[in-house]
């Protein structure tokens, strides 16, 4: 049986701040991010199986993504715990709001890295992350490809 390729394709909105960045996404901003998210893997091919002929059922990769990716982040604002944003994610988590601390600069090229790490662990073992793409605007986005974190 042939490896097919499918992709489900997800939104959610999150604010972030860059600090040390020399432009203005230096301050709290946001984006309606759009998350592409491409695994392979054999159909299978039981044809008792219930989930005859799929890699994986789509419900069942929105379960994922959801959970990991769009639950958590989705109108949270992120900062990265090293630096003086601190003080203001302090703030804001007091006063109710969802805030995300991580160990890394929250720009789309470390997000999707994260993003791959989490949908990676919660996969079947017959199922692989092949891409994910990650826009950030209209005309802005960054891409992982499995084959070059090899």
């Amino acid at each position: 049986m042939p490896n097919i390729r499918i992709t489900k394709e997800f939104s959610f909105e999150t604010g972030h701040a860059l600090y040390g960045y020399d432009g203005k996404c230096r301050n709290v901003h946001g984006h309606s991010y759009k998350l592409s998210v491409t695994v392979t893997g054999e159909p299978i091919s039981d044809p008792n199986h219930v989930k005859y002929g799929m890699v994986i059922d789509f419900g069942d990769l929105k379960k994922i993504v959801k959970e990991e990716i769009v639950d958590v982040f989705d109108h949270a604002t992120v900062f990265n715990q090293n630096t003086p944003h601190i003080e203001l994610a302090n703030e804001l988590s007091s006063r109710g709001h969802q805030v995300i601390l991580v160990d890394y600069q929250p720009t789309s090229e470390n997000m999707i890295v994260d993003f791959a790490h989490r949908i990676q662990q919660r996969l079947p073992k017959n199922v692989n992350l092949h891409a994910l793409k990650l826009r950030e605007t209209a005309s802005s986005y960054a891409e992982w490809y499995a084959a070059d974190n090899l």
